[in-house]
Parts: C-alpha cells; structure tokens; sequence
C-alpha cells in the first residue's frame, strides 16, 4: 500500500446476501470512519477489478457451496491480484469439514465426525459408526462441503433406513459426508461461539431462535485459543469457533469458521471497530 492513500477495502458479498448481512453496514461505517475507502461487492461481479484493492475480505459469500468450482476459481484469482482474508489456501482447507478430522489428530477436542467418501457402502459406514456410539440416540448427518442447515438432518437411531437414504443420495452427488453423535447437552446449554480477531476474542451465546452475548468460561477459552493456535498458516484475519458440550460437560469443537461466518457486531459493542482495525493493519503489511 503507498504511503499517504488512503486503504482501498472491499467486503466481498453475492447478490442474494448484501440485504442479509448484518455485519456489513456497522463494518462499512467502521472502515470508512478509519480513513478506508471501502465498497461491498459481489465475489461474481465480473466488473470488480481487484487490483484496485489493498485487501479482499471475505464476508458474506454464502451462495458459494451451490458454485463450488466457480467460487474457487474466482478466489483463486482475485487472490492473485489482491491480498485475499482470509486467504486461499486457508479458505480451502477451511470449507471442508475434514478439517475436524485434521484438529483431532492434533489432539484438539471436537464433536466425533465420522466420513463416509463417495464409492463407499452408506449401510456399512452407517453400522460402523452406530457399533463405534453405543449410547447415542440420535445423530446428524451432512455434506462435508455445505452451509448453514441445507442438506442437515437429525435422525433417531432406529431410523436406519432413512439414515442410510440420505447418506446414499449424498453420496450419490459425489458428496463426502460427515455423520456425528447428536450431543443433547445444546437443548440445555446452546452453542457458544467464540468470535477472533487475529488474537483478541468475543464471546456470544448461541441458543435456539436466541443470540445473547456472554463471558466465556475458561475452559471454553482456552479450548478456542488451542484451536486457533493449530490453524494452518498463523493467526487468521478472523475466526469463529462454534462449541458445543459433550455428555461429560466438557467443551468440544462443532465447527470452525473461517470463510463467511456471521459476528454479530450488535452483541459487542466496539466489535466492528476492532474488526476495522485489524483489517487495516493486514491491508499496511506488504504483500
């Protein structure tokens, strides 16, 4: 970035999302108040020139997992004339959900995630995993690559039929899937995302239909700093990770966020000004 102009910022979106993101006019205030020169743009705006920006912030991209391929491409060329956060090779690591599978080898906590790849027996892989979770009762099963609920469901156990259906249809789509216990301490206790940037946190409480911020406990704490403390690559521009509590109460990680995910600046005052500052201190660093 030269000397004396000022930071050019875009806060990359797509076109059904700009209207839903919440974050983004308190971070627009924010920068633009910091002395940025800030603009929302779509990631598939084909009249973007990204060179034109310092930094590239990936903030509500939410259509990508239905563009997968056009997604990646387009990263992988604004990343080539812009400084893309969080950057490309964390992005594609991070929209994976194998990436659990990586934390726990690393001896981080997680909720049990069990893959089944496409080409293998779904009734199989089914009966392996509920051999491997004796007690539980329920269990979610999902796409590995995927957003929000879409494709998510929850079943009972004995639902072996269905669980094996849905397992089958996904595969079929040459989707890996991810199936996990059902850890019924969230009815009672909700999620708790704790919210980065680089290496400061935010805490907020997730609860059905609820969002209330609230103190992280230290066990929590400290689970979220060791997770951040493996990502591939150093500290990220931003980061949210998502905990639920397991049967013994302790902490484990859901997931973790690193490409679009919602921060809630209305739970933290200051939030968006934090978020500002850290963006432009990567925008200062040189490429």
């Amino acid at each position: 970035m030269e000397a004396n102009r000022n930071p050019q910022i875009a806060l990359v979106s797509a076109t059904a999302a700009q209207s839903l993101d919440e974050d983004l006019p308190p971070l627009l205030a924010a920068l633009r108040d910091a002395g940025a020169a800030v603009r929302a743009v779509n990631w598939d705006d084909a009249g973007v020139e990204w060179q034109s920006f310092d930094v590239a912030v990936l903030r509500s991209t939410w259509d990508y997992t239905s563009r997968l391929e056009e997604f990646l491409e387009w990263a992988q060329r604004a990343a080539a004339q812009t400084r893309l956060l969080n950057p490309l090779p964390l992005l594609r690591w991070n929209i994976d959900k194998h990436y659990l599978q990586q934390l726990a080898q690393q001896g981080i906590s997680v909720v049990p995630s069990q893959f089944v790849e496409p080409g293998q027996d779904a009734a199989a892989a089914l009966a392996t995993f509920l051999a491997d979770h004796a007690g539980t009762a329920e269990l979610v099963v999902k796409p590995s690559i995927g957003a929000g609920s879409r494709d998510a469901e929850r079943h009972a156990r004995g639902s072996t039929v269905a669980i094996a259906l849905h397992i089958q249809r996904l595969l079929d789509a040459r989707r890996s899937v991810l199936m996990q216990p059902y850890l019924d301490r969230v009815d009672d206790y909700g999620e708790t995302a704790l919210v980065f940037f680089g290496e400061a946190a935010t805490r907020a409480l997730f609860a059905p239909e609820q969002i209330t911020p609230r103190t992280a406990s230290a066990d929590e704490l400290a689970l979220a700093n060791e997770v951040i403390g493996v990502v591939p690559g150093g500290v990220p521009l931003y980061a949210r990770v998502d905990l639920i509590r397991d049967a013994e109460g302790a902490p484990c990680v859901l997931e973790l966020e690193l490409a679009e995910p919602s921060l809630f600046f209305d739970h933290a005052p200051g939030a968006a000004q934090r978020f500002a500052a850290q963006i432009l201190e990567r925008a200062a660093r040189p490429r």
